[in-house]
């Protein structure tokens, strides 16, 4: 069963992201961002749909040049979720997206170029209600912020947003959030807490260049969560060297470990022993290949003995208990049904199909009531 999560999160401004609010009481918002060539329209949206389908809220495309620019216009046109331009140097590029209709740029304003280039590039995302996010980097500070910390720490990455923060305040300009982003698990944390303090904007979270899919999922885990715990962060993306889809999902699931956000399947599983009725880990492997499609929030509970098993399952939406010599199903707290082992994933998906699909029904009839 579902419970609020314990966590107190931080009070930001709110801002928008085409149709998402990011900030504020909003839900934490999870991105990610296409690592296809953007000219490569075709690809690009048949990408961006993969991750709509995997529940992301918002995408991030890189637009490096002008040509990239007029495709990123094309593949605005094709999809419906926000998109977020990545642009760098060329405040022309920024506005050509502007007219293109993005939804967010991801822009710093002090490498734009002069202020009246900044001024231009502000005054169109004001005019067409786009956003902005600053994003520091480790890897990139400038370079006297290098000189005069000899190394990236976090009191650099605090100075280099304050400096991009400082040209939107007297541009009078608040949509914006930022991120300030490290390898360093111990860097990322502590900048971020400090601009927590300093701001209200919305925070971006993200370790960068965290890794592959598993020690990059380890280590977003562990910086992502150490800020939620905290009450830090508004968006987040987790940067891995994989499937740009595993993000998303990698994202949702450290949300829902700390209760902050509920979409799809949470899976409740024991890591298997000598008591085990059935293949538990063989199960679990199949049957969250074959679920994966499930956006609505349902907690699932799979454990193979008759120990820890009904507490479990009584707790979950819907529970498996193995048994002998079949396995007890529970359903909302109660024992529902008994399943076979020699077609278990087949019916365990039909029965979840059949739970989610209840549950869709009754949140249709209380929408319908409200309106």
């Amino acid at each position: 069963m579902q419970h609020a999560s314990p966590i107190q999160r931080r009070q930001s401004r709110q801002i928008r992201v085409g149709n998402v609010l990011v900030g504020g009481d909003a839900p934490i918002s999870v991105q990610s961002m296409t690592n296809t060539e953007t000219c490569d329209v075709e690809a690009t949206v048949a990408q961006i749909k993969r991750l709509e389908a995997a529940g992301a809220d918002m995408v991030r495309v890189s637009v490096p040049s002008m040509e990239a620019a007029e495709a990123f216009g094309r593949i605005r046109q094709a999809v419906n979720l926000p998109l977020i331009a990545d642009i760098h140097f060329d405040y022309k590029i920024a506005l050509r997206v502007a007219e293109l209709g993005v939804d967010c740029l991801r822009i710093n304003p002090g490498n734009i170029g002069r202020e009246d280039r900044v001024r231009e590039v502000v005054a169109a995302a004001r005019d067409r209600d786009i956003s902005i996010r600053i994003g520091v980097n480790a890897g990139s500070l400038e370079k006297d912020l290098q000189k005069k910390y000899g190394e990236p720490t976090p009191a650099a990455l605090v100075e280099s947003a304050l400096r991009h923060i400082d040209i939107l305040d007297r541009l009078d300009f608040q949509e914006f959030k930022v991120s300030l982003k490290a390898s360093d698990v111990f860097m990322a944390v502590a900048a971020y807490r400090q601009i927590a303090e300093q701001i209200e904007q919305p925070l971006h979270l993200g370790i960068t260049e965290a890794g592959g899919l598993r020690s990059g999922t380890v280590k977003s885990s562990v910086g992502l969560g150490m800020l939620l715990m905290d009450g830090i962060g508004d968006t987040l993306r987790v940067s891995l060297a994989a499937d740009p889809v595993e993000e998303v999902k990698v994202g949702f699931d450290i949300l829902k470990s700390l209760r902050l956000r509920s979409k799809g399947i949470n899976f409740i599983a024991c890591p298997s022993c000598s008591r085990q009725n059935f293949d538990v880990i063989g199960t679990m492997n199949a049957l969250e290949a074959r679920v994966d499609d499930i956006l609505t929030p349902l907690d699932v509970a799979v454990i193979g003995c008759v120990v820890n098993g009904p507490g479990e399952a009584r707790e979950a939406d819907l529970g498996l208990t193995g048994g002998s010599p079949k396995h007890l199903v529970y359903i909302d707290g109660k024992p529902a049904s008994k399943l076979d082992s020699s077609h278990l994933v087949d019916d365990l998906e039909s029965v979840i199909r059949e739970k989610v699909a209840e549950k869709e029904a009754q949140e249709r009839l209380v929408i319908a009531r409200s309106e």
